[in-house]
């Protein structure tokens, strides 16, 4: 089994990330897991998007681009980029934390299926979308109630009512600067930051609305398949909050589930519940992380878990799982595939 081996300062902050909950009362082995190779050099695919006609995944990498997987004979190919300064001579396989407010970050996908069209959270960039035909994504916004965006991570579109939901994980840390604390292992300054957003955008008007702050380390976010609340995850915190949308607890926020690790991205799947990539950190010496995607039921019950150990070690986490046609679609923070379970 592969495993991860912190430095004691990231152990120090990983034990403060962990609360102990109910474990998972069901945990499942692999029966066939494929991976989607990157084009060389590249890595980082942290989030997955679907169109509405394929069956295969768009994703945003590391040297700032977003493509499109084209089946085993073509591979991955450029779909998108989120700004202007991006050079193919200079950032194609760049993975320099500091080359990232040059060529961007592509962190949140996620498809509006009745327009046909991508929305981004970029790192760096703000929120952006992209037509059918890609290329350079158009700006929508880059603040938010006269604060500036500042580490724009995960997003998911109401497929009801076409709002956006976004996260801004800091407004204070940037990622090149997370980046290179994790690397170090000097994570004191990020752990304890709790000024993160959950965040609305109302592409009939242009609005961009505040709905939650002060959240430690906003990560992912899914609204529900009925459109009544929207669920954002807390890295540094481990649980997950739902901001209940209408009904009579409207514009409230309580936690949804708490983890015994790290909650990354949540994806919706197409009968209501949700996919969460988590990273548990285990109490052992040497220290070790398990690598899972949970299953959570609408009202917070954790109903299954998946156990990506033996797929994903060494260096990376994984950011997202996400259940389509049947298939969970893995992402990871720096890993060279998209990983594909099939049960």
């Amino acid at each position: 089994m592969a495993m991860i081996i912190f430095s004691p300062s990231t152990v120090i902050l990983l034990s403060i990330f962990i609360t102990f909950f109910c474990f998972p009362s069901k945990v499942c082995s692999l029966s066939a897991f494929s991976q989607l190779q990157l084009p060389p050099n590249v890595t980082g695919p942290v989030s997955l998007a679907f169109d509405l006609s394929a069956a295969v995944p768009y994703t945003g990498v590391h040297d700032g681009r977003i493509i499109r997987y084209g089946g085993t004979d073509v591979g991955f190919t450029d779909f998108a980029f989120t700004t202007p300064t991006r050079s193919k001579a200079v950032c194609d396989g760049n993975k320099d934390p500091d080359s990232e407010p040059t060529c961007g970050r592509p962190l949140g996908l996620s498809f509006n299926n009745q327009r046909n069209q991508l929305y981004i959270a970029d790192a760096y960039f703000g929120l952006l979308v992209a037509g059918p035909n890609g290329r350079l994504a158009t700006t929508l916004a880059t603040t938010a109630e006269e604060v500036p965006f500042n580490f724009l991570f995960g997003l998911d579109v109401d497929p009801l009512s076409g709002l956006v939901y976004f996260t801004d994980f800091s407004t204070t840390i940037q990622l090149r600067n997370l980046s290179k604390a994790i690397a170090s292992g000097n994570t004191t300054a990020f752990s304890s930051d709790a000024t993160g957003r959950l965040l609305r955008y109302d592409p009939a008007t242009k609005n961009v609305t505040v709905l939650l702050s002060g959240l430690s380390g906003a990560a992912g976010t899914a609204v529900s398949i009925d459109g009544t609340f929207v669920l954002v995850s807390e890295f540094n915190a481990n649980r997950i909050q739902k901001f209940w949308l209408r009904g009579s607890k409207a514009s409230t926020a309580e936690t949804f589930v708490r983890f015994r690790g790290i909650p990354i991205n949540i994806r919706r799947s197409g009968t209501g519940y949700f996919w969460v990539a988590v990273n548990i950190q285990n109490s052992q010496s040497p220290p070790t992380s398990m690598f899972t995607g949970q299953r959570i039921s609408y009202s917070g019950t954790i109903l299954e878990t998946v156990s990506f150990d033996d797929q994903y070690g060494g260096t990376t986490l994984i950011t997202e799982v996400q259940e389509h046609f049947g298939a969970l679609f893995v992402g990871s923070d720096n890993a060279t595939f998209v990983g594909v379970h099939r049960g």
